[in-house]
């Protein structure tokens, strides 16, 4: 499906950076050295809104990702149901599909990107127990005021994100009783290269039985390796759609899909609504998620280096 359209845009919300076509994105940047086994990508969200305006969006991200909501009230559609927070740090587990989400009012948000692997490499919740749903700091057992008061005001959202280092050194530190394993990192990376490699090749390519890999990839994504790569492949077509991705790969990443109606069919499994329609309705959540994302694809693929401007701005 090519894109014809611009986005749908809120006209009512601003960010300090934003895309060419006026949708917010966050900053974001790859870790430190020393914890790239570890973080995929540090980002900080600040957005401006009227008091009482309301945002109802959706997420859907392939990896678990802690994140400290500082501002705005913000509600999620879990498979618990719904949850709600105004001033939180939360897990949230990877989704297999969207998770709708609100926020009224101006909002914060800032989070770390979770390498597949951490979790269970930190001893921490199981990821698949944890798909679609999120867990409170307070529910982990985490020092959630600690991780809240990291991020003075007056500082730089560079500032903020060489606080979150800090801190994930120290919960590393503190928590890991192993390496996050190098084939769900692999597998990570063939994810984000081709999501149309089939299972067989990929574990050819390893080295490793197939029954191995798929008991890999179910500990540390938190579904199965197919499903895993089907959501890839709609998460680059998704942001192709809202214009944050490189328009270099419009035509290979169309070419992932048989015919419009796979694509129509699959995607819309997934976001809940046809390409259509999500790239006609203002999804400013989703966007913010999806150009986070794309940046550390492109980054991890070689089509970006780390600080390059991106394609998108």
């Amino acid at each position: 499906m090519s894109r014809n359209n611009r986005p749908g845009v809120d006209r009512a919300i601003v960010s300090p950076i934003a895309t060419r076509d006026g949708q917010p994105i966050s900053y974001s940047r790859a870790p430190a050295a020393d914890l790239e086994r570890w973080v995929g990508r540090f980002y900080v969200t600040i957005v401006g809104a009227p008091p009482e305006h309301r945002l109802d969006c959706g997420l859907l991200s392939d990896f678990a990702c802690i994140r400290m909501q500082l501002r705005g009230n913000w509600s999620a559609t879990t498979a618990d149901g719904v949850k709600t927070s105004d001033r939180a740090a939360m897990l949230f587990g990877p989704h297999s599909r969207r998770m709708p989400i609100s926020v009224t009012g101006s909002f914060i948000s800032v989070g770390i990107f979770l390498r597949p692997g951490v979790c269970h490499a930190l001893n921490g919740p199981d990821i698949a127990t944890l798909t679609d749903r999120l867990a409170t700091f307070s529910e982990l057992g985490m020092p959630e005021d600690r991780w809240l008061d990291l991020f003075d005001p007056k500082d730089s959202p560079e500032d903020w994100v060489k606080a979150m280092e800090y801190e994930m050194r120290s919960l590393i530190a503190e928590r890991a009783v192993r390496e996050p394993d190098p084939i769900s990192a692999r597998f990570e990376a063939a994810a984000f290269s081709d999501p149309t490699v089939s299972i067989a090749q990929i574990a050819s390519e390893f080295g490793v039985e197939q029954r191995r890999l798929e008991r890999i990839v179910r500990r540390d994504f938190g579904l199965p390796p197919k499903q895993v790569l089907r959501r890839a492949r709609a998460l680059d077509m998704a942001s192709h759609l809202r214009g944050v991705a490189d328009q270099e790969e419009a035509e290979a990443i169309a070419l992932r899909y048989y015919d419009q109606s796979h694509l129509i069919r699959e995607f819309t499994a997934l976001f809940g609504m046809s390409p259509r329609q999500f790239v006609a309705r203002p999804q400013p959540l989703m966007t913010l998620g999806l150009e986070t994302r794309q940046a550390r694809r492109l980054e991890e693929i070689r089509r970006l280096e780390p600080g390059e401007v991106k394609p998108w701005e």
